[in-house]
């Protein structure tokens, strides 16, 4: 169904598509690449991309990691390598936050979400990849892309402790985040 979904909101709208590398360092090697939905959640994609162009998401760490659930990064504020972790996750870039873009498509495995504060209206800069579904998140979660290459890499990445996932110790992070827009 949800495939259905996506090809019906491809087919209907041949906008520009806009594609995602992130170059990651750490227990993870390699670079994972992400189709990002600009007709899903046309203001989450833009976010994304600009902060990626300006050279933001360099040097970001995956700051929460639970097994079986999900990897979190794009703490732009607080979550650079060498900062302070105990701050990461709890900041955003210094535009405003986005008004949620919710849509039916399901969090499955490998699909990229806005992370967010319990506001909907709260995803700023941080995003999660999913390693496995959580259907719970499905219609309360801005969906805005989905990896389509370098599953490995985000399945060899450092997994957190304890229920919050915080990692401990050595992030893995994204060296280099790289916009291709195709017109």
């Amino acid at each position: 169904m949800r495939n259905l979904a996506l090809a019906l909101i491809l087919l209907a709208s041949p906008a520009a598509a806009t594609t995602l590398e992130l170059d990651i360092t750490g227990e993870a090697q390699g670079t994972i690449v992400i189709d990002l939905y600009d007709e899903v959640a046309p203001q989450h994609v833009e976010r994304i991309a600009q902060l990626a162009e300006n050279g933001d998401y360099n040097d970001v760490v995956f700051h929460r990691v639970i097994d079986g659930f999900m990897a979190q990064t794009g703490d732009v504020e607080f979550g650079r390598l060498g900062q302070d972790m105990r701050y990461a996750g709890r900041g955003g870039s210094d535009m405003p936050d986005l008004p949620a873009e919710f849509s039916d498509l399901s969090f499955e495995r490998g699909i990229v979400g806005m992370a967010r504060s319990s506001d909907p209206d709260s995803a700023n800069s941080q995003f999660f990849i999913m390693f496995a579904p959580v259907p719970q998140l499905n219609g309360d979660y801005t969906v805005v892309g989905q990896v389509i290459d370098g599953m490995d890499v985000v399945d060899a990445i450092k997994r957190g402790t304890g229920r919050n996932g915080a990692v401990i110790g050595q992030p893995d992070y994204i060296t280099a985040a790289r916009v291709i827009r195709d017109e």
